[in-house]
């Protein structure tokens, strides 16, 4: 038996301690880490495939905003993973090695549902973007792709760009 995409988002989903690939195996009686591996490095999720699979799916009302946030995905250990560059994190007031992911979320504030509708990888040495410039890419995509209302927008205060912070 092979592992598939939702077999690994359930357990994403429902994992309140531990989201390795190593963890998922030893609470899985059919799979084995190194399918669970094989199977990740072959599975790429788009942004149409997430918009697809959330669109029919959101909850549309007066009452909605968009939540723009980033985390940072702890790869101190890593050696070999591309994308791992370091960065200041929040959680551990310092720097660390990590991949940077940028996401979007829609939210209705009235049923407290909410729905994960954008998000990208922070890697400035390959795509010369800031955390601020993927953030207007998915506000604009928001608005004028997926057409998309909304009464309020979220996001850090550190975000505000700096020739706007005094005004």
């Amino acid at each position: 038996m092979k592992p598939t995409r939702v077999d690994y988002c359930q357990f994403i989903l429902s994992s309140q301690i531990n989201y390795t690939q190593t963890y998922f195996a030893d609470h899985h009686p059919h799979f084995s880490h190194d399918a669970i591996n094989r199977h990740l490095q072959d599975d790429n999720v788009t942004l149409e495939e997430l918009w697809n699979s959330v669109k029919d799916g959101i909850e549309y009302n007066d009452d909605t905003c968009l939540i723009f946030g980033d985390s940072l995905q702890d790869k101190n250990h890593a050696h070999k993973i591309d994308l791992v560059r370091l960065q200041y994190s929040g959680s551990a007031h310092r720097l660390i090695k990590g991949i940077g992911v940028v996401s979007c979320l829609y939210v209705n504030l009235r049923t407290g549902r909410y729905w994960v509708i954008d998000w990208r990888v922070y890697a400035p040495d390959e795509d010369q973007k800031t955390k601020l410039a993927h953030f207007k890419d998915m506000f604009d995509n928001a608005i004028h792709g997926k057409k998309l209302r909304f009464r309020t927008v979220l996001m850090d205060s550190w975000y505000e760009p700096a020739d706007h912070a005094s005004q």
